[in-house]
This record gives C-alpha cells, sequence and structure tokens, in this order.
C-alpha cells in the first residue's frame, strides 16, 4: 500500500542523526509502494537543506546528494492538492489548528484514503482525529 510523505518523515530519512529503525522501515516499504506528496513537497525538502547549508550543518554537496537521493524514489506529486488549498486543506488547519501546508498533507491523506507518515507530533494528533492511519514513528 502507497502513503503519503510529509517532509519531516523525509527529512528525518536524509539526516542520520534522526534516522531511526521506524524510519529505515517506512522508506524500505516506499522504495516497494511509492508514496504521494503535494507539490509544496519539494519546495519544503528545499528549502531546509538550504537554510542548513547557510546554517553550516551540512555543505552544498550534501545538499544535493540528498536531492539526487529522494528524486529516485517512487514519489509521486498529487495534481490536485493544489486545488484544495484554498478549500479542504485550510477547512482542516482551522480544525486541527494547523499550519495550512500540514493541512494539505491531511488533505491528501483522506481523499486518497492512505497512511501518513510524518513525525509532527500536531500533524499526527489531527491525523489521529481524523481516522488516519499512522506510520513513521
Amino acid at each position: 500500500m502507497s502513503l503519503v510523505l510529509d517532509s519531516s518523515a523525509a527529512l528525518a530519512w536524509v539526516y542520520a542523526d534522526e534516522t531511526t529503525d521506524s524510519v529505515l522501515l517506512l522508506f524500505d516499504k516506499l522504495r516497494v509502494n511509492g508514496a504521494w506528496v503535494p507539490g509544496l513537497w519539494r519546495w519544503e525538502i528545499a528549502n531546509v537543506l538550504q537554510l542548513n547549508v547557510r546554517r553550516g550543518r551540512h555543505n552544498l554537496d550534501f545538499r544535493d546528494h540528498a536531492l539526487s537521493s529522494l528524486a529516485v524514489l517512487p514519489i509521486k506529486v498529487d495534481p490536485e492538492a493544489d486545488r484544495q488549498a484554498w478549500g479542504a486543506a485550510v477547512r482542516l488547519a482551522e480544525r486541527h489548528r494547523l499550519t495550512v501546508y500540514d493541512g494539505t498533507y491531511l488533505e491528501l491523506a483522506l481523499r486518497r484514503g492512505l497512511p501518513l507518515a510524518t513525525l509532527d507530533e500536531d500533524l499526527r494528533s489531527a491525523a489521529a482525529a481524523e481516522n488516519i492511519q499512522l506510520l513513521g514513528v
């Protein structure tokens, strides 16, 4: 079964000091079954990696290698997610006191009927309240 992958789970795979056995298992499943993300996922990943270059956490080579590693995974961008930003995603964000970005992951998991892989505690709580299966702890 496929899943919805948020940036927190993806970045935990990228950064060895944040990787857990659960994250490694999650990415083993992802390699076989694929994942869905909203279009903002790529922007979020690139932004965090670039900020961490500026902060000195890693260099440009690390950033570029991480982006290349993520690019070859079977991750699909959901074409409908952008259309939900001003509708279901913003309403879910309001209901659960989330950012609209996180509301987008929640909306995508609900609409596709897929489990959500996130390490974000607020998003995990909202997903549990919406009866969405959670992965990635």
